[in-house]
């Protein structure tokens, strides 16, 4: 006799939005730690750095408007709620990552270390995201829709496309931080590959 799975409670406004708090937090964390050591990550981000090394526009100013035409397959694919949360946290990381180097002095870091640290935290944070119908807009809504359509995992498609952004960047970073930018991509996707698996762990 197999047993139910209890009914699983919806999250409150207070819990959303306490979620998407923390997670665009600890994730523009790892972005301003990425800057600060001059390394990029894959995504909308990774475009968004690549961008941003090269014309010294704003990241979160570029990240934001990289981001404009994904919402269009949210509200097709994953509805207005989702596509509304979204829109929030993308604009919460643009604003914070240009905040966190005013409140936060980083010096004599270590590329290899902070990839590694950066890496995890903002693979924690789209985890708190996902888990309350959120993501970072981009590659992520398309992961996240093909996973829920075609079971491929968000973890493991993300982690192509990230490592495939980085290594288009030796045009803009050293061989060193290209290797840091990998092992954060790496860690970062590792973190949502182990804790997003359909049948296993669903954020969604």
């Amino acid at each position: 006799m197999t047993r139910s799975r209890p009914a699983i409670a919806p999250h409150s406004l207070f819990e959303d939005v306490l979620a998407i708090f923390t997670g665009t937090l600890f994730v523009s964390l790892g972005v301003a730690m990425f800057n600060e050591a001059g390394l990029l990550t894959g995504g909308t981000a990774g475009l968004a750095f690549l961008l941003h090394y090269r014309t010294g526009l704003p990241f979160g100013a570029l990240f934001f408007l990289i981001n404009l035409p994904f919402y269009w397959l949210a509200w097709r694919r994953m509805g207005w709620q989702f596509t509304l949360k979204t829109f929030c946290s993308v604009a919460l990381v643009s604003v914070m990552a240009g905040l966190h180097p005013k409140l936060l002095q980083l010096s004599a870091i270590t590329p290899f270390y902070v990839a590694l640290i950066g890496g995890l935290l903002m693979g924690v944070g789209f985890i708190v995201l996902f888990r309350h119908q959120a993501s970072l807009g981009g590659v992520n809504i398309l992961a996240l829709y093909l996973q829920d359509k075609h079971g491929i995992r968000a973890g493991k498609l993300q982690m192509g496309v990230d490592v495939l952004i980085v290594l288009t960047s030796l045009l803009v970073v050293s061989p060193m931080a290209l290797l840091a930018s990998i092992l954060g991509a790496v860690a970062l996707n590792l973190v949502i590959a182990l804790n997003h698996r359909p049948g296993r762990y669903m954020a969604m």
